[in-house]
């Protein structure tokens, strides 16, 4: 069963867009949420993760804050 996988994001984010086309290019599906736009999203966000910074990514119930290849490459491949 593939993974869950939730991206908070904005759209200036440079790393937000790195994390995005490496999900794509492994054909992960995501839900992405801008929070620069989504109040509620990025409470959310903050209280998930305790960070402000994006991007926040969601695997399952598993955080990565930030594009970090490596554990999004272990979380994705569990």
């Amino acid at each position: 069963m593939a993974a869950k996988v939730v991206v908070y994001s904005t759209p200036t984010c440079p790393y937000c867009k790195r994390a995005k086309d490496y999900l794509t290019r492994k054909g992960i599906a995501y839900q992405e949420f801008n929070v620069a736009e989504d109040r509620e999203k990025a409470r959310e966000m903050i209280e998930k993760s305790g960070q402000m910074g994006v991007p926040v990514i969601v695997v399952d119930n598993d955080l990565v804050v930030g594009f970090d290849q490596a554990k999004l490459d272990k979380l994705l491949l569990k």
